[in-house]
Parts: structure tokens; sequence; C-alpha cells
């Protein structure tokens, strides 16, 4: 889940002053890691512990409030009995990389994502949203292609995979749901040639670039089987020590594989 963890701290300079080229400095004074780093290591923490995700969320979002919530998780974070809120943002799809990485068939992965976004987030296209990425990661750290995983995720969810970067950018704008921004955060990795390719990718479209740099990195470090050295330092320099130890008891309890041939 560190690909996912880097797409979030490098799209995070972008989120209010969006790009529209590959060509942009990776690190920089306002990079910083976003609710979408405080909420995936949660998930990942749940799924050690076997907690609740719901409470996961609760106690990692309460110690880190100011990373940039929307407003509605935001008051279900704090709220004594949190209800969720029919939500279809792409809160979901950003937080589930954790369960594309830890279960080991179809539907586990499809079964633990719906309990992941269901939390918060359980109108049809949030749900939707959260089982496509976590199935794409399980997909790519299964050796499937790129074509095998972009034909399943588009006969199963309906997602319009067959457009392409340069079509999409142009009129490309921020957008905060998961249908209009999981599709082309999958298309970033599709179109990739490494991790850092896919997330300069994602965030090149000019939109929820964190959210959809955290897309895109967890399902390119899933297929590549890892993240760069010199991205994985720079992250983890800018993560709190507690991230660490969950970071690395996940990947000793989930050892990623590089592929063969990738």
């Amino acid at each position: 889940m560190l690909g996912a963890i880097a797409g979030d701290v490098i799209g995070s300079a972008f989120e209010s002053d969006p790009v529209k080229k590959l060509d942009f400095p990776l690190f920089g004074r306002m990079t910083r890691f976003t609710d979408d780093t405080v909420l995936t290591v949660a998930i990942a923490n749940a799924i050690l512990r076997g907690e609740d995700y719901g409470s996961s969320l609760k106690r990692f979002g309460q110690k880190y409030p100011d990373r940039g919530y929307g407003s509605n998780f935001y008051c279900w974070m704090f709220a004594s009995v949190g209800e969720p809120y029919n939500s279809w943002g792409n809160g979901s799809a950003m937080r589930v990389s954790p369960v594309g990485f830890a279960f080991d068939s179809v539907e586990a992965v499809l079964r633990e994502a719906e309990r992941s976004a269901a939390v918060t987030h359980d109108h049809p296209e949030g749900i939707k949203g959260a089982q496509a990425v976590a199935l794409a990661i399980y997909l790519a750290r299964g050796c499937k292609s790129k074509n095998e995983i972009k034909n399943e995720i588009s006969s199963r969810f309906g997602y319009d995979l067959s457009r392409t970067l340069d079509d999409i950018r142009p009129r490309y704008c921020f957008d905060i749901s998961c249908q209009g921004s999981v599709p082309e955060s999958i298309i970033a990795f599709l179109e990739s040639d490494g991790v850092e390719d896919a997330i300069r990718k994602a965030v090149s479209l000019g939109g929820d670039s964190d959210t959809m740099g955290c897309i895109a990195g967890g399902i390119a470090e899933a297929y590549w089987g890892g993240v760069p050295d010199a991205i994985a330092r720079e992250v983890r320099a800018r993560l709190p020590e507690e991230f660490l130890e969950v970071l690395e008891r996940f990947r000793e309890r989930y050892p990623l594989v590089k592929p063969p041939g990738r």
C-alpha cells in the first residue's frame, strides 16, 4: 500500500493547484500526507488487528484531524454513533488498497471492500468504487495482464476504460465522485510504464490529484511489485512513526512479490 500513500503524498501539492502536464516536481515544500494516507493506514490497521473498520477509521482520523477530510466524513468521525451517510464520494476508493493486498480471492476482496466502504460510503457508487480499486489491485498482484484487468473491471463494474488520457485531460475537472474519478485513475495505471509514471499520469489530469494519485499508485505498486526506492525514501520521511510501524507489520504479514517479467 506504499504506492497508494506515495500517490497521495505526491498529489497533495496539486489538489488546489492542478497541473495538466506530466513534468512536475514529485516532492516539494507543500508535499505532505493527507486524509487519504491516514485512512489507508486505518484500514490496514483494522485488517492487521481484526478490528471493525469504522472504529479504526474514527481513531486514526481523530488523531490527525487536520488532513483535509470531507465535511460529512469529518462530522461522522467525531459523532458518538457514526451512521453511514449514503456517500458516492471517492473517499471509499482512496482508502481501500490494503484490502486488495491482504485478501486472497475475488469474493473475499469484494466482500471486504464493501465492508470497508459501507461504514460511511453506503451509496452503490461508493461501494462500487472501492470494490473496483481493490479488485484491480488483487488482479495486478496476481500477475494478470493490463488487458485482463481492464476487461474484468469494465465488465464487472461498467466503467468505460476504453478512453485515453489524452481524450480525458483537456475537459477533465476536479471531481470527488467515485464514478467521476475512479475510472480515470485506473486508466492512468493502464497507460503507465511504472509506479512513478502511473502517479504522474493520474495527477496530470488536473482533478482530485491526491486521491487519483493514491488510486493509481496502489494498483501500480501491485502490478510492478513495489515502489522505487527513491520515492519510498521521500514518502517514508514524511510519515509519522506509527504509520511506518503499520506499514512494516502489514508488509511482513502480506509480502508483495514482484511478478515475473515485470
